[in-house]
């Protein structure tokens, strides 16, 4: 008899697991690929958005039948997972499976730092994680002559590690081209002790270092408590207070509700290594998933490890079906991008799931990672929107 597996989300993560799960099973098995919408945007194009690199409409991620030969697209809404049960519940009908992978990404929920949402509604705020936010935060610092530009970290944990660090240095790029880099202070806040520290102490002091060197302030151990967008203010939970004339937020990320109680947090935990649930028959990837590493730290949320992840889960479904396939064992390999501006970047480079701590390299900021990181965009535009 054919079998099912049901993949929600059509995010990197799902996207490719899916194609992965077609080339593995047979043809008479049916993979369905569920989503509330199949028109969405590549994250690690935001950036370019915001610097003005990149219009939404360049970076559109729209997959077709012709993307994914085999795989049934079901535009429909995730209301509720059985995971026990292997049922999934939407606004387009109950679908049963064999297997599930959960690949639904991460909320944002700006709501949760009182006044965020309020700040962000008038106009004194913004968030990059969004085409559209991206969109509007280009204007805005467009329209900036003077004053403080603050990049604010308003919760852990949130996607892409580097993001909010790139936007720093990409809106002082803006803002030099603009002509005002001498009359706007750029500050980076964070309630981590140093940028990035899933990657490790030096990774974190190099690229204070790179703040510096471009002139942009490091605000470390600094939980934000409250928004203050008429006063253009941030009050923290220590009691101290920042001034801002133009704050560029992470918001606070959350996991979707239809994952609610399979995890710690709300997030989904899964093995590190096979990214199995602990609930037969049941995979998860990608940012609506917790997965400690070695030194007790989370995996970072981003689209390469969930594009790494998607091949192990195609082989564990497939082994969980009863066919003969490779051992299911995720690597923690990934890599990313810091722009600098100037088309320039750095990379950091490493495995992730090395004990005891993730064996991370950070190269020198170049134009040839730049190009990497077009050549990525380019690649994923065409697998996907055929």
């Amino acid at each position: 008899m054919s079998k099912t597996v049901a993949v929600l989300g059509a995010g990197v993560g799902g996207l490719t697991v899916a194609g992965r799960l077609r080339e593995r099973l047979p043809d008479d098995d049916r993979i369905l690929l569920i989503d509330r919408s199949f028109d969405g945007t590549l994250g690690l194009s935001l950036l370019w958005i915001m610097r003005g690199w990149r219009a939404a409409e360049d970076v559109r991620v729209r997959p077709t039948a012709a993307a994914l030969p085999g795989v049934e697209m079901i535009e429909a809404s995730v209301r509720l997972i059985e995971p026990e049960r292997r049922v999934v519940r939407t606004d387009a009908g109950d679908f049963h499976c064999d297997a599930m992978v959960i690949a639904l990404g991460a909320d944002l929920a700006p709501s949760l730092t009182p006044g965020l949402a309020e700040a962000i509604e008038a106009g004194s705020a913004e968030q990059f994680y969004t085409a559209e936010g991206a969109s509007s935060l280009h204007g805005k610092l467009r329209d900036l002559r003077e004053g403080r530009l603050v990049v604010l970290i308003a919760a852990l944990p949130f996607k892409c590690p580097a993001a909010p660090f790139e936007a720093a240095f990409l809106a002082a790029d803006l803002l030099r081209e603009e002509g005002v880099g001498d009359r706007v202070r750029v500050d980076t806040i964070t309630p981590d002790p140093l940028p990035m520290p899933v990657a490790g102490p030096a990774v974190g002091r190099a690229l204070v270092g790179m703040l510096d060197r471009y002139g942009i302030g490091f605000l470390a151990q600094r939980a934000v408590e409250k928004v203050d967008g008429d006063a253009r203010e941030l009050i923290f939970k220590d009691g101290s207070r920042e001034g801002f004339d133009l704050l560029a937020v992470v918001p606070p990320h959350r996991p979707p509700a239809a994952v609610a109680g399979m995890g710690g947090g709300g997030w989904i935990s899964v093995d590190s290594r096979t990214l199995a649930t602990g609930i037969d028959g049941v995979w998860a990837l990608g940012d609506a998933t917790l997965l400690s590493l070695p030194n007790g730290k989370p995996l970072p949320k981003a689209a390469v490890f969930a594009e790494g992840a998607a091949d192990v889960i195609a082989s564990g479904v497939a082994r969980h079906l009863g066919y003969v396939a490779p051992e299911p064992w995720f690597t923690g390999y990934g890599s990313c991008y810091i722009e600098l501006g100037g088309h320039q970047a750095a990379k950091g480079e490493g495995n992730f799931l090395e004990p005891p701590a993730p064996q991370v390299t950070l190269y020198e900021p170049s134009a040839r990672f730049h190009q990497e990181k077009a050549d990525q965009e380019a690649d994923w535009l065409k697998r996907w929107n055929v």
